[in-house]
């Protein structure tokens, strides 16, 4: 982290949906490259972060491996406050 800029200061205003959200944003480019996508339904109390994949993420045979190795630990990563990430219909 940046201790000159600022950034860590901004960050930590963030609310935990607002950095789920951006971090989703950071994400959803890659995930659109291949013809698929992402929503964030909602966040529980526990912090688990439920996700809608949409496009042609719904449905694919590694859209398991894509939620675990990709989005829940890239989010886990950015939000370390996360417990879980989940995908629902």
């Amino acid at each position: 982290m940046c201790e000159n800029c600022g950034c860590s200061e901004a960050n930590a205003e963030k609310t935990m949906e607002e950095k789920v959200k951006d971090t989703i944003e950071s994400i959803r480019g890659s995930l659109q490259s291949h013809g698929g996508d992402v929503e964030l339904v909602g966040i529980d109390e526990d912090n688990t972060v439920k996700v809608r994949l949409q496009g042609a993420c719904h449905g694919c045979p590694g859209a398991a491996m894509t939620m675990k190795m990709g989005i829940e630990r890239i989010l886990k990563e950015k939000v370390p406050e996360i417990k879980e990430v989940v995908a629902v219909d």
